[in-house]
């Protein structure tokens, strides 16, 4: 493979190091025009990086080359291009950048636009673009721009969050998501023409006062078609309609499957990909429009974490399960991608629990060692979002501490994704503390159950999840012997004013206000308020240059840690919200494994 590295000789390390380094791919994006021209992610070089493969001659070269890695890209409709985003050290505020596909020099695709960050990217089939930006200064902005030498002009402008959804084929219509009705989990829905005037709108919050939200699945792949596919939350989940705005038009879709749906055109337009989410799996379906029901597609029992049709009428998918590390595969029995190196040591299967808690019953995915009688040191590792769920699907991480001799539990929160809308909506205004509070009650089924030795009780997250970390240190502080933070919101209100505009949106909607307008709200759910409190052992580790938990807001709450002697330590390290260079992800792992063996006992790390 063009541009790739050998891969090292990894027969002597721990299968906890082997899986960080093993060769990684996403699932190939390909061109709508010329689908034997393909763009991926892969890790090869020992950062992520963007590779272009022609699967006409079967070659693979490198895209981008950056220190701090690349994984935001686009193929022009006709592949004769790669559109990549360019930020500074993961800080995610950039500009879009431009490659042919075969190789050459890179220049600035819309050389008019002032570095911003994204909100969205459609490229039309003549070589136009709709481009959106976040500034702090401007809200969401959203540009046409028309081929090489063309000015950007405006064609959208809110102080609220919005973004680009889709084009139409033949580059007339252009659908947007906004929030202009102040509420950032619920978009509602206008497509304008591209000179921004009005075709029209569908909004499903009457103006903010009904939490139902909408989302562009996509425009129908045919020249003429005016039809959207549109997720919507009318029956209380995700679930896909088609929308024809010029013709005025709603169709509802018999997909009666339990769980969240998503779904995607077939390349001719005949027929939808399902995807379906429910209680920690997925799979796929067909539908073909006006039929009585969807049709199986055949994937193993896991995850499918993406998924895509082909124009001969197979199905690419990347999927994994716990124990399984992640494949690209096809309905024709193919692998599709098969990087070169050592693959993945597997793992061991998650089981589930389902504890009841004060919200309703909560599911939790629960890993062992494959060895050993319990109870169990074990590790809650609390995932981010807060609009995501864990899955039955292969993580490095964890297993990591299975390897170790640590049991991991993994929460779907009240807040999480994949158990209907109401679920995903609970935690308004007691931020935080209503996620501890399921957390809180898993806690205790893992204790009773005699999974978890209580002495030994581990809360770990990055992101939300280590906002999570902080506040249940504060709020719980008997319940945990540990505490390992990544990326997190320590300081909610230092947070609110440093953080990318996009997550301030979402801040006002989850706690009804700024800190000034609710500034008890703030105070309630920020672990800063509570760091006083904390006994356990806690370790942090932070990205200078995050704009999404910004590290003044980390140092602030490390200052009051320190000032009280509390036992904690911090590593900070130039990147953003996470690495994407490989050996950086493993000396994080590294030094988290030390800490917890080092304050709870149970040897060394494996290979140190």
């Amino acid at each position: 493979m063009e541009g790739m590295s050998e891969s090292e000789n990894v027969s002597t390390m721990p299968e906890w190091e082997q899986r960080f380094r093993a060769p990684r791919v996403s699932l190939p994006d390909w061109a709508e025009d010329a689908p034997d021209r393909s763009l991926f992610v892969s890790n090869a070089t020992g950062t992520y990086e963007l590779y272009a493969w022609d699967r006409a001659s079967g070659r693979q070269r490198q895209v981008t080359d950056r220190p701090n890695g690349t994984t935001d890209g686009v193929l022009t409709p006709d592949g004769e291009a790669i559109w990549w985003f360019s930020d500074t050290d993961g800080d995610e505020f950039g500009v879009w950048m431009r490659q042919p596909f075969g190789g050459g020099e890179d220049e600035p695709a819309a050389p008019g636009l002032a570095p911003s960050y994204p909100a969205g990217l459609a490229i039309g089939r003549d070589g136009s673009a709709v481009i959106g930006r976040s500034t702090d200064e401007d809200g969401t902005t959203i540009h046409l721009v028309r081929p090489v030498g063309g000015e950007p002009v405006e064609i959208y402008r809110h102080r609220e969050s919005a973004g680009v959804g889709d084009l139409s084929y033949d580059g007339t219509l252009i659908a947007l998501e906004h929030t202009e009705h102040g509420d950032a989990m619920h978009s509602a829905l206008r497509v304008v023409r591209p000179d921004g005037s009005m075709v029209a709108e569908l909004d499903d919050t009457e103006g903010g006062t009904k939490e139902l939200g909408l989302a562009v699945l996509g425009f129908a792949p045919v020249a003429g078609d005016t039809r959207l596919l549109v997720g919507h939350q009318r029956r209380g989940r995700w679930e896909p309609m088609i929308w024809d705005p010029v013709a005025g038009t709603e169709t509802a879709l018999p997909v009666d499957l339990p769980g969240d749906v998503g779904a995607e055109w077939y390349p001719d337009g005949s027929a939808l990909l399902i995807e379906h989410s429910f209680e920690a799996r997925s799979e796929l379906w067909r539908y073909e429009p006006g039929a009585a029901e969807p049709v199986r597609v055949e994937t193993p029992a896991g995850t499918v974490s993406g998924a895509t049709a082909r124009p001969d009428g197979t199905v690419e998918y990347l999927w994994s399960s716990a124990a399984q590390p992640p494949v690209v595969r096809s309905t024709s029995g193919a692998v599709v991608l098969d990087p070169p190196g050592a693959k993945a040591p597997p793992s061991v299967p998650v089981e589930d629990a389902w504890v009841e808690g004060p919200g309703g019953r909560i599911h939790a995915l629960v890993q062992r060692p494959a060895t050993g009688e319990g109870p169990f040191p074990t590790v809650f590792e609390i995932h981010g979002g807060p609009t995501w769920h864990d899955s039955d699907a292969f993580a490095s991480g964890p297993a990591a501490w299975v390897d170790h001799g640590f049991a991991v539990v993994r929460v779907n929160y009240r807040g999480s994704t994949g158990y209907g809308r109401a679920w995903t909506d609970a935690l308004k205004h007691r931020v935080g503390l209503i996620e501890l509070e399921d957390i809180a009650a898993v806690r205790e089924w893992s204790v009773a159950s005699g999974l978890a030795d209580p002495q030994r009780l581990v809360l770990a997250g990055g992101s939300w999840g280590g906002y999570l970390t902080l506040l249940g240190l504060g709020t719980q502080p008997d319940a945990w012997a540990l505490g390992l933070a990544a990326v997190p919101v320590a300081d909610y209100v230092t947070a609110y004013h440093d953080e990318m505009e996009a997550l301030k949106a979402m801040d006002r909607t989850l706690l009804g206000g700024t800190p000034e307008e609710v500034p008890e709200r703030f105070e309630a759910s920020s672990p800063l308020t509570y760091v006083d409190a904390v006994r356990a052992p806690v370790y942090i580790s932070a990205g200078v240059n995050d704009p999404r938990c910004p590290i003044r807001q980390v140092e602030n709450y490390v200052d009051r840690l320190a000032a009280r002697g509390a036992v904690h330590e911090v590593y900070r390290y130039d990147a953003g919200h996470g690495s994407l260079v490989v050996e950086e992800r493993i000396k994080q792992v590294r030094l988290e494994l030390e800490f917890a063996l080092k304050h709870l006992g149970g040897g060394a790390v494996q290979g140190a």
